[in-house]
């Protein structure tokens, strides 16, 4: 089994309306919860009750597509509201990526790290020290991971930011976007993710749930080619509806009935049917 390290701030965790997309349900994409490997729901992501989703689901479910009879395994490490300096490679939330990816590389192999981080920093000049920074995290994550040659894929963040409500302050995303461009630029075995074009939540920070679906979509374009994304995808919004629905497995539809008997939304006897 592959298996994906999601590290970063809230728009990796995940902030979209849960309502909002269709649910992304496929039993050879895992996610690590509890030290075990589950079938992914969303959100993948319990940094905060707020969870939503981010863009790991239809990066996986790309993945598979493509990689019929294999399975992907989501590393969830992100935290909400992060910095870049709480993720120094002496940090509380560095240490605990590399412990739960190492737990997960006994029973997997590590086939990307995305990152997604950056509105903590786009201001008072703080992108000056950005790559840097972010140099020091990655090698001292292929160095605790033996990973010399995964790809890091780091994502730019929205063009909606620096305007209103809680992205007001965040006035300078373009410099830290071109921070991320050039280091992934000069960098082996490092794409940038374009951010172009996606929307936000009605707090102006947090990208919507539908954006989030073509952003995964980016990220694993960057991971199949090897190259930067720089524009939209052709047709990426398409592609994003269908992620979803279509005829489930025996065993998708199996954890479906039991969700609903959980909620009470069916009896036992309609569970036990349905099983």
């Amino acid at each position: 089994m592959k298996s994906v390290l999601l590290l970063g701030q809230s728009n990796m965790a995940g902030r979209g309306f849960l309502h909002e997309v269709k649910p992304i349900l496929d039993e050879h994409i895992l996610m690590l919860r509890n030290g075990r490997w589950q079938m992914m729901v969303e959100p993948i992501h319990f940094d905060r009750a707020i969870a939503g989703i981010g863009p790991a689901a239809s990066f996986a479910k790309r993945w598979c597509d493509e990689h019929r009879e294999e399975s992907i395994g989501l590393i969830p490490c992100a935290e909400g509201g992060s910095s870049i300096d709480e993720w120094s490679t002496d940090g509380v939330l560095f240490r605990h990526a590399v412990a739960e990816a190492k737990f997960a590389l006994e029973t997997s192999e590590l086939a990307a790290i995305l990152w997604h981080q950056g509105e903590n920093d786009s201001y008072q000049g703080k992108y000056r020290d950005y790559a840097r920074k972010l140099e020091a995290i990655e090698e001292a994550l292929r160095r605790a991971l033996n990973a010399p040659e995964v790809p890091f894929l780091v994502g730019g963040l929205g063009d909606y930011l620096g305007k209103a409500a809680f992205g007001a302050n965040c006035t300078e995303y373009e410099r830290v976007n071109a921070e991320l461009l050039r280091y992934a630029s000069t960098h082996r075995h490092c794409c940038f993710v374009t951010g172009l074009g996606l929307k936000a939540n009605p707090d102006c920070i947090h990208i919507n749930a539908e954006s989030q679906r073509r952003f995964g979509l980016r990220y694993y374009e960057a991971l199949r080619t090897g190259q930067n994304v720089l524009e939209p995808l052709p047709d990426e919004q398409a592609m994003a509806e269908a992620l979803s629905g279509g005829e489930y497995s025996p065993q998708v539809n199996s954890y479906l009935a039991l969700e609903k008997f959980t909620q009470g939304k069916i009896t036992f006897e309609e569970l036990v049917a349905a099983l």
